[in-house]
């Protein structure tokens, strides 16, 4: 672990359980080894960090092209962060995404792209289900519940709320998933509801 990756990821871990009595289920499902792409709902600004605290090895994230300027462009690409513009997705963000996980790292995507702002799951970009089908790799569905409610979108004020994460039974595509998903963007759209099925189900 890179030094700055990992004192972050300490100082999280300590707020998370301290202060917001992070409680975490099926810690049974994680894949600890090998690539994953890691599907989460996105509640606030604490998901990634959140997530990232739930395994002890490195993992990459997206994090908007803007916040890589200043200090940001040194901490976030030692924070592992792959910069995306959420105003004009393009093919090079998810090439980047596809290509760590067929080198064999841990990928962070949020399938709905941006925070909520009720509470409640919207829908899943197709670009998870190419994602998906062009990496191959193992996919682990994560929900998340609290981190809303201790960071709102469009709030800069923490609140003691109480997180919970459940982590469901990982998705491992067949051959043939994978060639009926990549026939189209229809079949991408649909690998990509079944994700989100995945998440709202935990």
């Amino acid at each position: 672990m890179k030094w700055i990756y990992w004192l972050g990821w300490m100082s999280f871990g300590a707020a998370f359980r301290s202060l917001f009595g992070m409680r975490v289920d099926g810690t049974e499902n994680l894949i600890e080894e090998g690539p994953v792409l890691v599907a989460s709902n996105h509640e606030s600004y604490l998901d990634p960090p959140l997530i990232g605290n739930l395994y002890k090895t490195e993992m990459c994230y997206l994090a908007r092209k803007t916040l890589f300027r200043g200090l940001g462009a040194w901490f976030y690409p030692r924070w592992n962060a792959i910069p995306v513009d959420q105003d004009r997705p393009d093919m090079t963000s998810l090439k980047t995404i596809i290509r760590k996980l067929k080198e064999g790292h841990r990928v962070l995507v949020f399938p709905e792209g941006a925070r909520t702002l009720d509470g409640n799951l919207g829908e899943a970009a197709p670009g998870i289900g190419l994602i998906a089908a062009k990496s191959g790799a193992p996919i682990q569905p994560v929900r998340i519940r609290g981190a809303r409610e201790a960071l709102p979108r469009g709030s800069g004020r923490i609140r003691f709320s109480r997180i919970r994460v459940s982590i469901g039974p990982a998705i491992h595509l067949t051959p043939e998933e994978i060639r009926e998903a990549s026939a189209s963007k229809q079949g991408y759209d649909l690998l990509a509801k079944r994700i989100m099925a995945a998440i709202a189900a935990l």
